[in-house]
């Protein structure tokens, strides 16, 4: 009797454990399958969403010097979630990107001036349509060395005394009699660049400038930068960014339009309101509506840009434009694709 007992006790026993372990892996197997189900459907979405989204290819960008430190930001910025889009970005000046451009060797062109005349002639030429984009204001700085503590402001006749070739102004004291009896370094952006025409356009009036032994002209803004900020007799200009980055070696001059007017230096509020004049201006792309119509990355790309651009000119020292005026250039820009 007792081996009979032990023995049902041994079966109900293993009954149990049976039971328990049936109920068990019932338990866990609905969980595990779920979770594997909802982590399969989590991957499989997120590699959809990702694929629709990315995009990838080459995208050349040449042009203004004076745009180049916005588009930098830009290209530098769009590349940490575009890996695959290969944004090439050079420097050599408005007219040698409207150069590239017009013919169809690049797809975005910066320029700090509107396009010429028979430059878009050409871009018609070659059946291809380049459209403006404002990206900033910016104020055309003239500046001289830190080292310099005679010059405070100039005048627009100043300035014409001073880097015309017609003028007989040699030294500081030619400008003014209390100034040094010191030759001027003129340092200026070469001609291919679109601020050289916009200052010979407000400033010189389409007149030829000084050149020779004492005037530097180079399309990289670096080097009139450093060619100023150590030469106490040297002057020169390029766009605000360029100040604004050295302006613990550089000084900025206020500027009259006019004799009797008042001297204004250029910053956030004088360039924007306009009363930094004659050298406050807007800065541009100028993009191809081809390779924006037939190039998904370069459709994203701009839209990225207008979406992005006023954050960029205030971080490398420019002005943003309104809000408002973004939006509506991207609401222009996504009708080009219609």
């Amino acid at each position: 009797m007792k081996n009979l007992k032990s023995l049902a006790l041994m079966l109900a026993f293993i009954l149990v454990l049976g039971v328990l372990a049936a109920c068990g892996g019932s338990e866990e197997e609905p969980a595990e399958s779920g979770s594997d189900s909802e982590s399969t459907e989590e991957s499989a979405n997120g590699s959809e969403g990702e694929g629709s989204e990315e995009v990838s290819g080459p995208i050349a960008i040449d042009g203004s010097s004076t745009v180049f430190p916005i588009m930098e930001y830009l290209t530098y910025e769009y590349s940490q979630d575009n890996p695959e889009v290969n944004a090439t970005l050079n420097s050599s000046g408005s007219g040698g990107g409207f150069k590239k451009s017009t013919v169809g060797e690049i797809d975005l062109s910066n320029a700090s001036r509107p396009i010429k005349e028979e430059e878009k002639a050409i871009a018609e030429e070659n059946g291809i349509t380049l459209e403006p984009l404002e990206l900033a204001y910016d104020g055309l700085s003239v500046v001289v060395s830190q080292q310099n503590d005679f010059v405070e402001n100039l005048s627009v006749e100043q300035l014409q005394q001073i880097f015309l070739a017609s003028s007989d102004a040699q030294m500081w004291s030619d400008i003014n009699p209390e100034w040094p009896e010191e030759q001027i370094k003129i340092f200026s952006p070469g001609h291919d660049s679109g601020t050289f025409d916009y200052f010979n356009e407000v400033i010189l009036e389409e007149e030829p400038m000084k050149e020779g032994e004492n005037t530097t002209l180079s399309e990289d803004d670096n080097v009139l930068v450093r060619g100023i900020e150590n030469d106490p007799n040297a002057i020169g200009f390029f766009g605000y960014a360029y100040y604004a980055e050295n302006e613990d070696v550089l000084k900025v001059l206020g500027i009259k339009d006019g004799e009797d007017a008042e001297a204004i230096k250029p910053n956030g509020e004088t360039i924007q309101d306009g009363s930094y004049t004659p050298l406050s201006r807007p800065v541009f792309t100028y993009v191809n509506v081809n390779s924006y119509k037939e190039k998904p990355q370069v459709r994203d790309f701009v839209e990225f840009t207008l979406n992005n651009a006023g954050k960029a000119a205030e971080q490398v020292g420019y002005v943003a434009l309104p809000d408002e005026k973004y939006q509506e250039q991207l609401e222009t820009a996504k009708s080009w694709a219609e």
